[in-house]
Order: C-alpha cells, then structure tokens, then sequence
C-alpha cells in the first residue's frame, strides 16, 4: 500500500519486453535505502516488487496483465519516473490510500500555469466515471491528487509547485497516456451495494403468505 505521496522521480535505465511481460531496472538513490528483495515500490502508480537492489538502482519483473493495464510498456529508456516505496506502521498518510492497481490509462490533455500552480486536465475513461468526485481522491501516475473540476469525460486537478518539481507531470505532453487508480473506497462501496441487491430475494405472494402476511 501507498500514499501517492512521490519520493523521487528515478530513471528508466533498461526495460526488455519478452513474450509473456517485461524486465525493467530503474535508476535511483532514494527509494533503494533500506528496501529489501521482495519489497514493492510504486512506479507511475504500479505496484513492483523490488530485485537486485543497488545503491543506486532496483530491477522489476512486469507480467503481461500489468503491461496491458498501464503505461509502463510504453516507457523508453530516460524516461522520468515516479518512485514511492510502500508505507509502514509508522508512515503519516499524507496523500491517501493508494494500492498501486491500476484501473485504467487516461489521457493528460493539458497543463495551464497560473503563478507558480498549474492546473492539469486529463481524460479519463467511461468505466471509472462511477468514483470520481469534486474533491474526491485520484492517483495519476501513482501522485496522490484532489479533483478539482469534474466533467463528464476529464477532471482537472490543481498542482503545487513542489508536486510539478518533484514528479513527471512536467515532462508530459497532449495526448500522452497516464495511470489511473480512482480511491478504493468507492469500488468497496459500489461493490457492498450491488452485492447487496443481487442477494436480495424478490417479494413472491408465496414469500408473503409465508411469512403471514396473507
């Protein structure tokens, strides 16, 4: 689990793609102090677990399924990245709770500077209209953000001058795809609601006079 809360922006150093998913190694220095073999990390917002950690780098392996999900099979070597290790008993929730599954690509469509903010519109698609709200809770690219503005088919959200420094919404340009996660707390909710109407038992005479009622 994470926060959305981006630690460094690392670097794509190699990533071979292979029938059946992909090898990606990534350059950092942060996010690698005191993370051990089998630990996740967040890139882009896709949970990894962390391999043949050095000083100043970690390699993943990417299965098919993560690769048709998200952007990562889109990434070039350079490419800048958002890094987040996954958080402890003791972490401050700063963002919220993201869980590195992403839902769907997205589309970044615009960023409009303002003094030092900028506000960014992305695209998003039908299927996860249904959780997202004014002022609710989304990760783009594995940053945790608040929407701003909400429409039918994109949301804006306003970014702070250490989030455009920090992360690589400033590297991203019209059209360009972005990973989306919308706030698990809506799908639970969707789910316990439509759980609950497909056990519900219809209202039968037979039901009624059983219960006498009639």
């Amino acid at each position: 689990m994470f926060t959305g809360i981006i630690e460094e922006l690392g670097k794509i150093a190699s990533l071979e793609k292979s029938a059946d998913g992909a090898k990606i190694r990534i350059s950092a220095k942060i996010v690698t102090d005191g993370t051990n073999e089998g630990d996740s990390i967040a890139v882009n917002g896709v949970c990894l677990t962390a391999l043949e950690i050095k000083k100043d780098s970690f390699s993943a392996d990417v299965s098919e399924e993560t690769l048709q999900k998200s952007t990562i099979f889109q990434l070039k070597t350079g490419a800048k990245v958002n890094l987040e290790r996954a958080v402890t008993p003791t972490t401050r929730l700063g963002g919220h709770i993201v869980q590195g599954h992403v839902d769907s690509r997205g589309k970044f469509i615009s960023a409009t500077q303002s003094g030092d903010f900028w506000t960014v519109r992305v695209s998003f698609p039908r299927e996860i209209g249904q959780y997202l709200v004014y002022k609710g809770s989304i990760s783009v690219e594995g940053i945790s953000l608040t929407i701003a503005a909400l429409e039918n088919e994109y949301f804006e959200i306003a970014v702070i001058p250490k989030t455009w420094e920090l992360t690589n919404l400033s590297t991203l340009k019209s059209g360009n795809e972005v990973n989306l996660e919308a706030d698990v707390i809506a799908k639970y909710v969707e789910r316990i609601l439509l759980y609950g109407k497909a056990q519900s038992e219809p209202v039968t005479m037979e039901k009624l006079q059983k219960l006498g009622f009639l």
